[in-house]
């Protein structure tokens, strides 16, 4: 928790039942947040204080709202848990949150983040963002400094202070904003927040934790509010400066910092997917996905890995399949003149003898079947290979939305692991696991793209190249 402090002077600690005061942690425009020792259970914590000369019926409903946001969505391990929240004798609202020692937004700028850190940051914290989302809320306020440090080391997202519904982004003022991670339209009012814009400010915040410095800032330049802006809004971040960042994580970046909305990954969960793929390329393990399911979800969800195990119909029907060579065994132990034992046999009392003709015969039968055998294995072989061949992209689909042209194409049937490639005039573009790919126009007369599917490491066929004239004839 924490940050650094304002100008302003932080105000009296509240006097809280089963707390006990231990310091300032930090300030800010509508509240401040001190540490305090609970007493049970034992433990410290964060408590947020809405400032009383700001207390009104509109910010006492914003506290609330923060409040049950933060509770509905704690559960996530990469949010900041809200334990408890209520009002002071003094009347001033209160959370009590998990402590956290220390912000993203004190360390980037002091050393260099490794690249492996940042990625599994960035998926941890856009897994958070794509679970908010998906139970329809917005944050609003996405930057390194409201990424946490919990006492494990696991990064958490904060201050859901200015959050807003999906549904009521349009129509709520923005009570706050931080500059150089806001995306354009937001900073021209356009909207107060969405998807679209969310994707933009994990972009920049992934961005800033790599090169130590926020997108549009310039070393020693001016980076005034309306500088800053004005760089924004040509939206051409220069490349983060670091010799060990792979260019393709440097396109995802820039996709994520589009001008236009459409050109931005369509979703936190694709901007998650654009990080997974470049921890695969740089050979690092993958940071897991944490998005909430929901509970249909969970009862209907197939394990990939477990495509082999039998069950189902398939399970009578392997069984069935033993039984059949079971019996195929007992015939073929009798044409192959093995010991038949009997009562009499068993007891010693007698023995039955093969004849040689029945032997030859036998051994002739076992050379037959043992071919049948390799034959038919060599054929389930070729069917099992067959099934795991790389599929093809067919049918690419052109149109021009808002600028920019958008190539979209039907799922072949990739698998978990696999990721297309979109190649657009001669250019690959970064792995990518959704079935849609937008291309600034920017001066062309001509686009044209091909898409290819790539699994373990291999390439599959590119489809075939779909091109699109600005004058809307697509070929």
């Amino acid at each position: 928790m924490g940050g650094l402090l304002s100008r302003r002077l932080p105000s009296t600690p509240p006097s809280l039942p089963g707390f006990a005061f231990i310091r300032v942690l930090g300030s800010g425009g509508f509240a401040d947040v001190f540490l305090y020792e609970q007493n049970m259970p034992r433990r410290l914590v964060a408590v947020k204080v809405l400032l009383a000369e700001v207390v009104n019926d509109g910010l006492r409903q914003m506290f609330q709202a923060e409040a049950n946001l933060m509770a509905q969505l704690s559960s996530h391990p990469s949010i900041l848990t809200v334990y408890q929240a209520s009002v002071a004798a003094d009347g001033r609202p209160y959370l009590v949150m998990e402590y956290c020692s220390a912000t993203l937004g004190q360390r980037y700028r002091a050393v260099q983040l490794p690249i492996a850190e940042v990625l599994s940051i960035g998926v941890r914290i856009a897994s958070a963002v794509e679970t908010a989302h998906r139970q329809g809320v917005l944050h609003r306020d996405i930057k390194p400094s409201n990424i946490l440090t919990t006492a494990y080391g696991h990064p958490v997202l904060s201050d859901f202070g200015i959050a807003a519904t999906l549904g009521e982004a349009e129509s709520v003022e923005a009570i706050g904003l931080s500059i150089p991670w806001s995306a354009p339209e937001v900073l021209h009012d356009e909207v107060s927040g969405s998807v679209a814009s969310e994707v933009w400010s994990l972009g920049a915040t992934v961005y800033s934790l790599l090169s130590g410095r926020s997108p549009f800032e310039v070393p020693g330049g001016d980076n005034g509010s309306s500088a800053l802006m004005a760089r924004i809004d040509e939206a051409k971040p220069s490349p983060t400066g670091r010799v060990d960042v792979p260019k393709t994580l440097e396109a995802v970046l820039a996709r994520s910092m589009s001008r236009r909305p459409a050109m931005r990954q369509a979703s936190a969960l694709e901007f998650i997917r654009d990080l997974q793929a470049v921890e695969e390329e740089l050979g690092l393990r993958q940071t897991p996905l944490e998005v909430a399911m929901d509970d249909w979800a969970l009862a209907t969800a197939v394990d990939l890995d477990d495509r082999t195990r039998i069950t189902g119909g398939n399970a009578a029907g392997a069984v069935e399949s033993r039984r059949k060579r079971r019996r195929a065994a007992r015939v073929s132990g009798t044409v192959h003149g093995l010991e038949s034992r009997s009562p009499e046999s068993s007891s010693g009392r007698s023995r039955r003898t093969t004849p040689p003709s029945t032997r030859r015969l036998a051994w002739g039968v076992s050379i037959v079947a043992a071919l049948l055998v390799a034959i038919v294995s060599a054929g389930v072989l070729a069917i099992v290979q067959g099934t795991r061949s790389i599929p093809v992209v067919s049918d690419v689909q052109a149109v021009v939305e808002d600028a920019a042209v958008v190539f979209s194409w039907d799922d072949p049937g990739i698998e978990r692991g696999d990721a297309y490639i979109v190649t657009v005039d001669g250019e690959a573009s970064p792995m990518q696991r959704e079935p849609r790919f937008p291309v600034e126009i920017d001066g062309r007369n001509r686009v044209c793209a091909s898409v290819t599917v790539t699994r373990d490491g291999k390439s599959g066929q590119p489809s075939a190249e779909r091109c699109i004239d600005l004058d809307g004839a697509a070929g």
